[in-house]
C-alpha cells in the first residue's frame, strides 16, 4: 500500500519539521527568542487546524494523514511542555505537564490497541477532547510567550489554563478508559 501525500499531509509534516526549529530558537541568546517561539507554535497550531479543514473540505483524508496528524500534535505539545518546564523549573508547572504528556501516551496506546481489536471508533476524538486541546494550546502559547502583555499577566494566565487543561485531560482520559473498558467487558 502506497502512502499518499496530500496538501494536508505536507502541512502535518511541516508541524514536525518546525519542532527542531523551535528548539534552536528557544535556546538562542536573543531577547526576542520567546516571541519567535510563540509565533512558530502559533503557526504549528494553525497548520493543525488547516490540515484538518482542508482534508475534510477537499476530500483529501488519507489513512497516513489520519495516523500522522495526532503524532505531530503530540510531539509538538510534549516537546514544548518539556521546554517550558525546563526553562521555569517548578513542580507547579511540571506536574500538570506530566499529567498531559502521560495522558497523551496512554490514550495513543489505547487507541492503537482498540484499533487492533477493531474498536477504534469507541475511542474517537470527543468534544471534551477538543476543549482540552484548545485549553492546552492556549496555555502553551501563553507559557511560551511568558511576558506581560497589555497589562495582562500572561505567564500566570498560562499557568491557570495549563491546570484547566490538565483537569480536562484527566476527565477525557477517564471517559476514553470507561469507553474502552465497556468494550473489553463485552
Amino acid at each position: 500500500m502506497a502512502i499518499k501525500f496530500t496538501l494536508p499531509t505536507y502541512l502535518t509534516l511541516l508541524r514536525i519539521v518546525l519542532i527542531p526549529f523551535l528548539a534552536v530558537v528557544f535556546y538562542l541568546p536573543w531577547e526576542h527568542a520567546r516571541t519567535a517561539c510563540t509565533i512558530i507554535f502559533i503557526i504549528a497550531g494553525f497548520t493543525d487546524w488547516l490540515d484538518g479543514y482542508l482534508a475534510r473540505k477537499m476530500n483529501l483524508e488519507t489513512a497516513f494523514g489520519a495516523f500522522l496528524d495526532p503524532v505531530a500534535d503530540k510531539l509538538m505539545v510534549a516537546f514544548v511542555l518539556i521546554l517550558v518546564v525546563q526553562a521555569e523549573a517548578s513542580p507547579y508547572l511540571a506536574v500538570p505537564a506530566a499529567v498531559i504528556i502521560g495522558r497523551e501516551i496512554t490514550i495513543a496506546s489505547l487507541r492503537e490497541w482498540m484499533a487492533e481489536i477493531g474498536q477504534r471508533a469507541k475511542v474517537k476524538v470527543s468534544q471534551l477532547g477538543k476543549w482540552k486541546t484548545t485549553a492546552q494550546m492556549a496555555a502553551i502559547t501563553l507559557l511560551l510567550y511568558r511576558d506581560d502583555l497589555l497589562g495582562l499577566p500572561i505567564n500566570q494566565i498560562g499557568y491557570w489554563l495549563l491546570y484547566v487543561s490538565a483537569i480536562l485531560t484527566l476527565w477525557s482520559m477517564v471517559n476514553y478508559l470507561v469507553a474502552a473498558l465497556s468494550t473489553i467487558r463485552e
